[in-house]
This record gives C-alpha cells, sequence and structure tokens, in this order.
C-alpha cells in the first residue's frame, strides 16, 4: 500500500516507522524539518519537507496515488481541512485523523473520515478499569 503520513511528531513518526518496517510504501509530510529526527535509521520510506495544506506539496507526494492518508498533526483545524481535501478532492480511500479535542469530532460527520481521540481511548479504558 501507499501510505502518506501527514505530521511527524510522537504519533506521527512511530505510526511511519511501523509501517515501513511491515514494508508498506511510506511517505511522511511535516513542515518542521527537525521532526523528521524522530524515524529511525531503518525507515525506509521518503520524507517531504512542507505545508500539507499546499496543493503542491501534495503533488510531490504523489497523494492522488494515496491508498491510505493518516492524519497527525498537533492542531485539529489544520487536520480538518487536510482530510477534506484528501477526501473530497483527491478522493482517497481511507483516510485517517487523529483528534486532539474529541468535541470536533462532529467536523468529520460528513466526511468519509475515520476519527481516533486519545482523550476518547484514555477515558474509555480506564472507565472500564475503574468501573468494570
Amino acid at each position: 500500500m501507499y501510505i502518506v503520513v501527514i505530521g511527524c511528531g510522537r504519533s506521527g513518526s512511530y505510526l511511519a516507522n511501523q509501517l515501513s518496517k511491515a514494508g508498506e510504501d511510506v511517505v511522511v509530510i511535516d513542515k518542521k524539518f527537525g521532526s523528521f529526527d524522530r524515524l529511525s535509521a531503518e525507515f525506509t520510506g521518503f520524507t517531504i519537507n512542507g505545508d500539507a495544506t499546499e496543493i503542491e506539496t501534495l503533488k510531490s507526494a504523489k497523494f492522488d496515488k494515496a491508498d491510505v492518508v493518516v492524519i497527525t498533526t498537533d492542531n485539529d483545524n489544520v487536520n480538518a481541512m487536510i482530510a477534506q481535501i484528501a477526501s473530497e478532492l483527491y478522493q482517497i480511500p481511507k483516510v485517517m485523523v487523529r483528534l486532539l479535542d474529541p468535541e470536533k469530532e462532529v467536523i468529520y460527520h460528513n466526511l468519509n473520515v475515520i476519527t481516533m481521540s486519545p482523550t476518547n481511548l484514555l477515558v474509555d479504558k480506564f472507565t472500564r478499569e475503574i468501573i468494570g
């Protein structure tokens, strides 16, 4: 599969490393060049230093060829904009977004997007452990 990961922070870099290790074709986009230092020496994918809200950056990443796009920037509003571009303009088959603020999940209801909220996961897990 051809996978584009947007955001090379803790989550994005860890995911990109895991996908690369599994033999997937991975491209990582991040505005901060230093973020790529989080990728392991074994990472076999490509990196693009650029703004994923700009079409030229997405063209460089061959965004139109992506099977999966995973968006993990630290800005929910930016994530929503990129998700809309991926889903509606490029019609990427699978778009996944990390949400920092679970209340913003409503933004994605009209898009064909999979959302993941670390806050919701933590609360659900802890609640199950505490209450049973």
